[in-house]
Parts: structure tokens; sequence; C-alpha cells
């Protein structure tokens, strides 16, 4: 069985975790790394994919200053969404499929199929390890991503209302596969963020997409360290990997 060895990195800038990805994506393209998977918090940040339209951020210039929130464009599918402090943020980067040479553009791609199945099966991972924190979720038919149906919703005592009329996103999904095959970007699993920060956003580029957290369905919530034994354990079962926690400090 193949080894992914995981990293549990803390609360890390957005562009400290950028480069820690380039910089192990190198490794494993040379088989100088096995597959990896990076686990951490970032700190206060908006990200827009290559889909991301900049109307999509409703806060103005003094308001992200005044709320500490940084801004990124990335080089991940998708538009625009949030990532801060109590969110599981997973970056796995590991080989895929067989990357080939488009004749008509000249420039390498990984087959379609291999691209969904690797978005299905990072949803697979999160559907599992919420199952067995004792949510259940699923996928919503044309969306990527992860979400609660409303009568899941209808347990939270202090939800906001509209969270019980409709599904709910739990967890976003953005992903990139460079031109060796090799996976960036990846997931975030909503534990328990200050889900204030989704007002700054139409999230995916879509209004009024809901979003929920672990806090407000499960009483307790879990900590992060039992979120993240689970989302491991999911991960090596969707995936087929002997899943291994590193040691040591990452220098970023």
């Amino acid at each position: 069985m193949t080894t992914c060895q995981v990293f549990r990195l803390g609360v890390t800038e957005y562009q400290k975790a950028w480069h820690l990805q380039n910089q192990f994506a190198e490794q494993i393209a040379a088989s100088q790394q096995p597959p990896t998977l990076l686990l951490l918090e970032h700190s206060h940040v908006y990200t827009f994919g290559t889909r991301g339209q900049a109307e999509n951020l409703l806060w103005e210039q003094a308001r992200l200053q005044e709320q500490h929130v940084d801004v990124h464009w990335v080089d991940r599918g998708g538009d625009v969404t949030y990532h801060g402090p109590g969110q599981l943020v997973g970056y796995p980067l590991i080989p895929l499929g067989i990357v080939t040479m488009d004749e008509a553009t000249g420039k390498t791609r990984i087959a379609q199929g291999d691209y969904i199945a690797y978005l299905r099966n990072l949803e697979a991972v999160l559907i599992l390890a919420l199952a067995h924190l004792g949510v259940p979720a699923g996928q919503v038919k044309g969306q990527t991503g992860v979400w609660v149906q409303p009568d899941v919703a209808s347990r939270c005592l202090h939800c906001p209302p509209e969270l019980k009329q409709a599904p709910s996103k739990i967890a976003s999904i953005g992903v990139k596969v460079d031109a060796r095959g090799i996976s960036r970007h990846g997931f975030a699993l909503n534990v328990s963020p200050d889900m204030s920060y989704w007002k700054g956003i139409l999230a995916c580029g879509l209004e009024n997409q809901n979003q929920i957290s672990l806090e407000y369905l499960l009483d307790p919530a879990p900590g992060m360290e039992r979120v993240i034994e689970e989302v491991v354990k999911a991960f090596g079962v969707t995936f087929g990997f002997e899943m291994q926690m590193a040691e040591g400090v990452v220098q970023i």
C-alpha cells in the first residue's frame, strides 16, 4: 500500500502554505517525496479561483482591513471562498492519472474523467469523516462540495432560519492539477469558524448559498484534533493510502 505523509501545520498564512504546496509538488514529481496531505487552518483570507469575479467580493477595502482579511487570486478552479481559523483546510499533493499532450494547444492536461473522479473522491472523504462525527452529509447535483440537508440542520437550535429551508454547504472544494499530474489546493471543512466572514463574499459566485459548520450541528462541537483524525482515516480509506503522520516541524 502506498504511503501518504500527513503534515499538520496549525494556523498558517495563505501565501506560506501556497509556497509549501509548490515545494512539495516539485519533490513528489521528482519521486523525492511520497504523496502528501497538508492539514492546517488559515488566517482570515478570501481566495479567488480561475473563474473568480471581482464583484463577488462584497466588503470594501476598509472593511477588509478592519476584519484583518487578506485577498488572493490563485490558480485553483472555482470562484471565491473564505478560509479562516476554525476551518480545517486540506491540501492533498498526490499524483493523478496520466498527463497527455493536447495537440491543438500544445499544453499538457489530465484526462477529464480522472479530474472529475478526483473531485468526487474528495467529497467522499469528507462525507465519510462527517458520518463518523455524527453528521449526515452528501453531494448536491451540479455543485462541487459537501452539503447538509435542511432536515439535518433542523436540529440546530441557534441556526438562522434559512439554514433549515435549503441545503447548506459544510465543505468547499477547489483544486488544480499541474502539468506533471500533481494535485494542488483541496478542501475546506467548516468546524468552528466565525461564520460572519461569509457575509463578505458571494461564495462560489452564488447568491443565497447557505454555509453551515459542525459547531452549528453538534453540541458539543468536536475539537479540531478529532476532526483531523477522522479526515485522515477517511482519506486513507477512500484513496487507498497508508496514512503516516510526519514528525518534526516543516520549514516554510
